[in-house]
């Protein structure tokens, strides 16, 4: 019996040697890349998921959402399974990636499964983001709705809230410019990395840190900072106000102007 599980793993790993050197089932290198243009209007949603690589969002004074979006895979097959659709919905934009690969023992042995995708966006001002489930990097440019970050294994930076702004679950170092906040304030959490909070000079704020692991910089002037525990600080800023409630980091936090 023994000898028999034997035969077999070998056999699988001479399989998997021979299907690296052939190519078994492969069609060529898969590609597809998207570039369209679609209509918001003020104050829409625009939501992002899934994706398995960077996401660039830059921001300017229009009512249009270009939209440009390159996947990369093995082969076609592994392509046709890690599809990224996007739709529009009434004052929606979503993009989301799919994954339907189940399993395919040829497509395992030979390896097929390295799938790319990439997703730059250029988005009106007033909008509202959603991002979550990205598998890479995430920068995006100053909007004047709310932003929403969650699950992302790689550095995030934000270049404007103007709004509610709310990030969590991050792999990675977090770098976030804050104005005007609204009643909703901020909330970072979950970050494995180094937090940075920059201010405009006419934000009024008060700072509240839970479960800290590491220090506290605080660049700013017109505020106080305190420690309270090992892992709690509070900050005043301005004249105070508007709740930024950070738990749960993994890192230092800067406070800065910017």
């Amino acid at each position: 019996m023994k000898g028999r599980i034997f035969l077999v793993v070998v056999l699988v790993v001479v399989a998997w040697i021979v299907g690296r050197q052939l190519g078994i089932g492969s069609h060529g290198e898969g590609r597809f890349e998207l570039n369209q243009n679609y209509q918001l209007a003020p104050g829409a949603r625009v939501e992002v998921s899934g994706i398995n690589g960077p996401v660039e969002i830059t921001t300017s004074d229009t009512d249009t959402a270009e939209v440009h979006i390159l996947t990369t895979a093995r082969d076609e097959d592994a392509l046709e399974d890690h599809q990224i659709t996007v739709q529009q919905s009434g004052s929606n934009l979503t993009i989301h990636g799919e994954n339907h690969n189940g399993w395919r023992f040829w497509r395992w042995l030979k390896g097929s499964e390295n799938v790319r995708q990439s997703v730059t966006l250029k988005l009106p001002h007033q909008v509202e983001l959603s991002a979550k489930g990205i598998n890479g990097r995430v920068t995006v440019g100053e909007l004047d709705g709310a932003v929403h970050v969650a699950g992302v294994n790689g550095k995030v930076e934000i270049e404007r809230a103007t709004g509610a702004a709310d990030v969590s679950g991050v792999n990675g170092a977090v770098s976030l410019g804050l104005a005007r906040l609204g009643d909703e304030g901020l909330r970072v959490s979950g970050v494995n990395g180094r937090v940075e909070l920059r201010f405009a000079d006419d934000v009024n704020a008060d700072l509240v840190v839970h479960g800290l692991n590491g220090n506290v910089a605080n660049d700013l002037p017109n505020s106080t900072l305190t420690q309270e525990g090992h892992s709690t600080w509070r900050a005043h800023i301005g004249t105070g106000g508007t709740i930024i409630s950070v738990n749960g980091i993994n890192g230092s936090i800067h406070l800065t102007r910017g």
